[in-house]
């Protein structure tokens, strides 16, 4: 797989709740605290404004626009920001499982969205690479992202036996889509999604994911970004915040934390899949990017409820 189909793989998003707003007139709701999960949103029709609890600036969005929420935090979309907001558990149904709701007599806006929450307790490695509002303008040929948003928009009209499956995969669609256009548009940032939008950091990167048992060195990963040693090293340490040797250990000891709490696997067998001779080796890389041994992080056995495991109230409140 590619980095980005790695790193959503390893987070696993679950959608657990899409569907539809269709509002009219002057409108305002107050959505709140989306329990740590990303909001993915497109505007199907009309326009409204997109307000994030502790963002100074409001943003439009247009017809065709995407939006995406990472950090989870309280949110409002109006018409017009001057006009007080309902607080959205008055406008959604307690019972409401998807479907289009109808606010003010509708006709105006039309909102199709997503809520997903990410397994395991590594979702920074993708949310700290986000801005708090990632917004993806439909001024472009976005076809690639327009196709799953109109057919969402088609199955929560229409429900029909399967839709849940289908509402699902569009809307994953919708998110890996969404990160792509916001990948095609970054520059000068940190981090390895910034990185993966570069050329030769991409393909150094996506060598050490297709064989993380590699013995890598730096400068064979250099030969991978067609560069010098030294000038890749700093540019890689430029691009993605870390070394490329910090990236590698770093990527291993997550793909091992994976395997601790899902596969029963014991820890000398994982050690050596991730290309550590020893075993004892492997758990002091663990436990030092990890924050425990390999053995302590088997035995959690749990972790984080998702955001779908919350009460019902917490359910209610999403467009």
């Amino acid at each position: 797989m590619d980095p980005l189909s790695d790193v959503l793989s390893l987070l696993k998003p679950r959608n657990y709740l899409s569907a539809g707003l269709d509002a009219g007139g002057d409108w305002s709701i107050q959505f709140p605290d989306q329990q740590a999960a990303i909001k993915c949103g497109a505007v199907v029709s009309g326009q409204c404004w997109l307000s994030v609890e502790g963002e100074a600036d409001a943003v439009q969005l247009e017809t065709g626009d995407c939006f995406l929420l990472p950090r989870g935090r309280p949110f409002r979309l109006a018409s017009d920001l001057a006009v007080t907001p309902v607080e959205a558990s008055a406008v959604f149904s307690p019972a409401r499982t998807g479907g289009i709701t109808t606010h003010k007599g509708g006709g105006d806006f039309l909102l199709v969205s997503s809520r997903f929450g990410l397994s395991g307790d590594h979702a920074g490695i993708l949310l700290r690479m986000l801005p708090p509002i990632v917004h993806i303008r439909g001024e472009s040929d976005h076809s690639a992202l327009r196709w799953p948003v109109e057919r969402m928009m088609q199955e929560l009209r229409a429900p029909q036996p399967g839709g849940f499956l289908i509402v699902e995969h569009l809307a994953h669609m919708i998110l890996i889509e969404a990160l792509r256009l916001h990948m095609t548009g970054l520059h000068g940032g940190v981090g390895w999604l910034f990185a993966l939008a570069d050329r030769q950091m991409g393909a150094a990167i996506s060598a050490m994911h297709d064989d993380p048992a590699h013995g890598w060195t730096l400068q064979a990963l250099a030969e991978r970004a067609g560069m010098s040693r030294s000038t890749f090293a700093l540019r890689f340490k430029e691009t993605v915040g870390v070394s490329p040797m910090d990236y590698l250990t770093r990527w291993r000891m997550l793909l091992a934390g994976d395997r601790l709490a899902d596969s029963g696997d014991p820890v000398s067998v994982i050690a050596l899949s991730l290309g550590y001779e020893s075993e004892s080796a492997f758990s002091t890389a663990f436990k030092r990017v990890m924050g425990c041994s390999p053995r302590q992080y088997g035995r959690r056995g749990s972790q984080p409820p998702l955001p779908e495991e919350a009460p019902p109230a917490d359910r209610r409140d999403a467009a």
